[in-house]
This record gives structure tokens, sequence and C-alpha cells, in this order.
């Protein structure tokens, strides 16, 4: 869809006994979750990502912090910024009773609450859904947890999430964070399953998404086979693999039969590593890059991801 090319706008959104609310907004392909209110007292990475998502599909978010704010805005004030922007952030002393009144009036209000403390916290907050569905019983409320179920007190972050799963090499630290950013996915999904859940009952329901189950799922190719050292996409294959290049290093992936042939005829060479780091070592990694756009073949150069500011 362009620029220029309008939304198709979709039909009203129903109550739950079938009658067309007056007020509800009119869902387009644009803002698919418009009229849809979120309030998020998640921290760090998973909540703030997926919250964004969530407003970027057209929700309407208001974030609460507490007093000391939010660690990821000590570590990253630029990427703090960039998931915030848009929302309504409000700092508020849960313990206190006037800033938990003003939750609750929010809570009120929403349709989704989102959450990522531990679940012996919540209940001392009184944010645990048994406590909150009495209050609210079409709240939708999403929990990320480190570990699922009675495991979910377990402390644990992104890092450790990832090496019980196999997902490091030591001595360096991921240049990503795949169980923090595969939950924030997930707690998407699951949000658009729970609204769903509620527009066929009528009722508010709890999903958990636990880090831990996603770092497992995201380790699969590794625990198959695929990825580790030296097989077809761990090593084993010198046509999905980095060479260096003259200055810079470049990645090639030419996978399929019809890249894979294109892309020897045109360098000339045999589908072997030493022949590969031959060539590539003859131009700098850009020059290959602007190679590959025009003989279409699936190569870039590398990039510092600590210098990327986006796409």
């Amino acid at each position: 869809m362009t620029d220029e090319t309008p939304a198709t706008t979709g039909p009203v959104p129903t109550l739950s006994d079938g009658t067309t609310s007056p007020d509800a907004p009119t869902i387009s392909e644009a803002a698919p979750l418009a009229g849809v209110r979120v309030v998020s007292v998640a921290l760090n990475v998973p909540g703030p990502v997926a919250v964004r998502r969530l407003q970027d599909l057209g929700a309407q978010v208001t974030t609460v912090l507490p007093p000391a704010g939010d660690p990821l805005e000590q570590y990253s004030r630029t990427w703090f910024a960039e998931l915030h922007r848009g929302q309504e952030v409000c700092t508020l002393d849960l313990k206190a009773e006037d800033p938990r009144r003003r939750l609750d009036e929010l809570l009120d209000e929403a349709d989704v609450l989102v959450t990522s403390s531990r679940p012996s916290a919540l209940r001392r907050l009184g944010l645990d859904f048994d406590t909150l569905r009495q209050r609210y019983p079409r709240l939708v409320q999403i929990d990320i947890v480190g570990h699922p179920g009675t495991a979910a007190d377990v402390a644990g972050h992104d890092l450790t999430y990832e090496a019980v799963e196999g997902l490091l090499r030591p001595p360096s630290l991921p240049v990503t964070l795949a169980a923090d950013l595969s939950g924030a996915e997930r707690v998407v999904s699951e949000a658009l399953v729970a609204l769903r859940l509620r527009d066929a009952s009528g009722r508010g329901c709890r999903r958990e998404i636990a880090l831990s189950d996603t770092a497992h799922d995201f380790a699969a190719p590794a625990r198959h086979g695929l990825t580790v050292p030296d097989a077809f996409l761990g090593g084993g294959n010198p046509a999905y693999a980095v060479y260096p290049a003259a200055t810079g290093w470049v990645a090639v992936a030419a996978l399929e039969p019809h890249f894979l042939t294109r892309t020897l005829d045109v360098l000339g060479i045999e589908n072997d590593a030493a022949a590969y780091a031959e060539v590539f070592s003859t131009r700098p990694a850009e020059q290959w890059e602007e190679w590959a756009r025009e003989h279409d073949v699936p190569l870039v150069a590398l990039r510092n991801a600590g210098t990327q500011t986006g796409h």
C-alpha cells in the first residue's frame, strides 16, 4: 500500500451481545487496533518493545513507570525515547494509595495490561490476574516472566536464557537480545489471541510469555544440527559464509540452486571456500555489495551494529 492509497475500512467492532458500539472506532488496515487501550507496567526490553508494536498497530498506550524509572532509560536513552514516543508516560508509586488509585482509573478503561514483574511481586501489588479480574472482568492480562509456570519466580535475563539454550559463544556476548525481542513479538501475538478470545466470550483472560521458552524456540536450528559448527548453515556450506574482502567483510548466502549457479558463473569459480576467499579479497566489501545488486546475488557488506541507527 502506497502513501497515496487510502486504507481499506473494515467493519465496526461489536459488543459481546452482538450489538454495535456507537462509539467504536472504524478499523482500518493502517490501524487495526484503533480503540484498543493498553496499559503497561512492564520494564526493560520485552514489554516496551511489545507495546510499541501494539501502538504501531493503532492501540493507545499508557506506560506506568515506578519512581526509580525504567532501567532501559539508563542503559540507552535513545532507544527508550524511541520506544515510548507518542505514549502517555506517567510515574506512579504503586505502593502508595493515591498513585494506585490512578492506576485503577487507567485499568477501568483499559483492554490490555502488560506486566513484566515476577508473580510474587504482582501479588504484593494486587496486580495478579486473580485479583484484577474481580474488578475488571474484561481486562486482558499479558504477563512476561522469565520461566514458565511454577518456575516463573526464578531470576534470569536474556543472557541466562540464551546461555542455557547454547546460543552463546564465549567469551563474546550476543550482539542482540534474542530472548527479549522474540518474547516481545510473542507478547503481541498473545495479546491479539487474548483479545480475540474476549471477543468470543466477553471475558478477559491471562496469557503468560516465558522468555526462556522463546530462547528455546530460537535455539531450534542449532538443536536440530543446522547451525552448529561445520553444519550446512554453520560453516559447512561455502556459499553461505562470511569472507574478508580487500577492506571489510562480505556475507554471501547463495543457498538456492539458481543463486548458487549465478554466483559461481559470474565469479568464474568453483563452490570452494578457498576460491571465494581469494576472489573476495580483490575488492572492498562495499564494491562487492554493488556488484551483488547488479547481478542479483544475495551478498552484502558487513556492518558494525553499533554504528547503525536504522534501516
